[in-house]
């Protein structure tokens, strides 16, 4: 009986590989059934033209009858296969087999012969095949008409010597075993109607696709619900099919869990990625979804999976996926914003410092009173202060929205250092400050942006100037290790506390809050120098103490970057994993 079920199981599932993909969970069984019989059916009618036909239509027409036949019952089901109009090609089919039973039974010696016990098969497996009394009674009329046909074929010359012999014995006897073997799957003491039985019962009570797999790890049956639920055909999952749709992170995950099982645990659950197929074309990569799967074993039988959707999961990630994009888009609306305000803000302000300039020379005349040059002086500087803001916040949003294009070139740090010292020379001597410049003799040149550079050293020695008390000490250093060049500005300021050092270089952020700080600025230099050294592909660290001063390093590749021709919008700031962490949270550390 276990060889017969499993003969019989693998009949059944190359039917059911023949039925339409679009068939519907009640309308798939009968298709299969009807599959099989128009596979069968050929050779109870080939054995038949065989012993009975040949006699009389000779060997070579015989034989020409059997291929056609099995020609024409294979490409019925076939067509099955292809459209799923199973009713119009059933009811073609039956109309043949009428004739064919017909044919078999004139040949036979008619009614006489145990041959006619045949015309029982046209309503019988109608019913089988269909399972409804319109198809039993539909199968009863081409019963009947065979028989008229059959009365018919007996009295003409096609019929002409036959005898009724105990071999016609054999085709009904053969159907009938045919019968009695499809009666017992039926009555459900097979082994693959035993099983696909409690599937259905397992798919009845949860919204899950039912798997069973062998100790091996082999999918060995997979439930009718993979259809709708994973748009695969259940045959796709055997084997180790499944284990190879499994997402390679969650693999592990799975194996414990089933060796867990094979070891006698009750049940394990276990949450996994699942690569379907794509909803679309336009959809990129792969398609891994969130699923449930649970683990047990029947009582003395395979192990039991129910895989259920992880709706939790699936709607975490879309809600992710949803902030994600709107964080995205206020952040490039943000960047839009700042970028046309200061653009805007820039011709006025150069209106303004331009003709504050020519008062302040006397161009059109001696002022009348002494506080007006002073008034204006006070305007020439505002507007020069406002400027600078304007033009800090224009490269911030440049470098957020990836719009800062840099032009590498070679050239000497220690001209830059220089460049930087005298120009910030008179704000040290204001606060008698002294900068010292310690850079190394192998130094040389470097392949970068020269203002970008510039720029960097000017933020970063305007910051330590701003934030070191009078009397204090600022120093510039740089120095070449290997193929990158670090260079430093560290100062005596006031230092920064450990827990304040995340939210430097975050634009438009202080340490002070509005109403304690005691220095003016905006917060843009330190975030402009950070953006300006991604750009190069660089690091930056900070080491600082209260009351013990600050010292910012950057390293830069002393080739310069691997950048493309033209920058393209968002892809210049995006650095590696690892490069981001140093910048962020490693590199910016306490000193001591």
């Amino acid at each position: 009986m276990t060889r017969y079920g499993e003969f019989s199981g693998a009949v059944a599932g190359g039917c059911d590989r023949l039925v339409h993909p679009a068939a519907s969970e009640a309308e798939r069984p009968r298709q299969r059934r009807l599959v099989g019989l128009l596979l069968g059916a050929p050779f109870l009618i080939a054995g038949a033209g065989v012993t009975l036909v040949s006699a009389n239509i000779g060997a070579a027409a015989t034989f020409a009858v059997i291929f056609a036949v099995l020609g024409l019952s294979w490409l019925a089901a076939l067509l099955v296969a292809a459209t799923g109009r199973a009713t119009a090609i059933g009811v073609a089919a039956l109309a043949v087999a009428a004739a064919a039973v017909a044919v078999i039974v004139a040949a036979a010696g008619g009614l006489t012969s145990p041959a006619a016990m045949l015309f029982a098969v046209l309503p019988l497996e109608a019913a089988w095949a269909w399972r409804t009394r319109k198809a039993a009674a539909l199968g009863a009329i081409a019963a009947v008409a065979s028989v008229a046909l059959a009365i018919f074929l007996n009295a003409s010359p096609f019929a002409e010597g036959a005898a009724v012999s105990a071999w016609h014995w054999l085709l009904p006897i053969a159907w009938a075993a045919t019968l009695l073997m499809r009666a017992t799957d039926l009555l459900g003491r097979g082994v693959p109607a035993q099983e696909a039985k409690a599937a259905d019962g397992l798919e009845a009570i949860v919204p899950a696709v039912v798997l069973r797999i062998e100790d091996s790890g082999d999918v060995v049956e997979v439930s009718d619900r993979a259809r709708s639920m994973l748009r695969l055909q259940p045959e796709l999952l055997f084997g180790t099919a499944f284990f190879d749709r499994i997402h390679i992170a969650d693999r592990v995950g799975y194996l414990c869990a089933l060796a867990d099982i094979r070891e006698g645990a009750d049940i394990r659950s276990v949450e996994m990625r699942l690569r379907l197929p794509r909803r679309n074309e336009e959809q990129a990569g792969d398609n891994f979804q969130p699923f449930a799967l649970e683990l047990m074993r029947e009582p003395g039988g395979a192990i039991v999976a129910m895989l259920r959707e992880n709706d939790t999961v699936a709607e975490l990630r879309d809600g992710l996926a949803r902030a994600a994009d709107a964080a995205k888009a206020a952040e490039m609306a943000k960047s839009n914003f700042l970028a046309a305000v200061s653009h805007e803000l820039r011709t006025p302000l150069n209106a303004i410092i331009g003709f504050s300039d020519m008062l302040l020379h006397e161009m059109f005349g001696p002022f009348q009173e002494p506080r007006q040059k002073e008034y204006v002086g006070i305007v020439r500087d505002s507007g020069q202060h406002l400027l600078d803001v304007v033009n800090s916040i224009l490269d911030v949003s440049k470098i957020e929205s990836g719009c800062y294009a840099i032009n590498p070139e070679p050239f000497r740090f220690r001209d830059a250092v220089d460049m930087c010292a005298s120009m910030m020379a008179l704000q040290a001597e204001a606060k008698a400050l002294s900068i010292s410049i310690d850079v190394a003799i192998g130094t040389g040149e470097v392949k970068a942006d020269r203002r970008a550079v510039q720029q960097m050293l000017i933020n970063l020695v305007s910051n330590a100037v701003k934030f070191t008390p009078d009397g204090g000490k600022v120093e510039i250093g740089a120095k070449r290790l290997g193929s990158r060049l670090h260079f430093w500005v560290s100062d005596t300021g006031i230092g920064i506390a450990e827990e304040h050092l995340s939210r430097l270089g975050t634009p438009f952020m202080q340490i002070q809050n509005d109403y304690t700080r005691r220095f003016e600025g905006t917060g843009l230099g330190l975030s402009l120098v950070k953006g300006l050294v991604a750009l190069h592909e660089g690091t930056m660290s900070i080491e600082s103490a209260p009351e013990e001063g600050t010292k910012v390093t950057i390293s830069l590749p002393v080739d310069g970057p691997a950048l493309q021709s033209e920058p393209t919008r968002g892809e210049l700031m995006r650095l590696p994993a690892g490069r981001i962490k140093e910048m962020r949270d490693g590199s910016l550390r306490k000193a001591g």
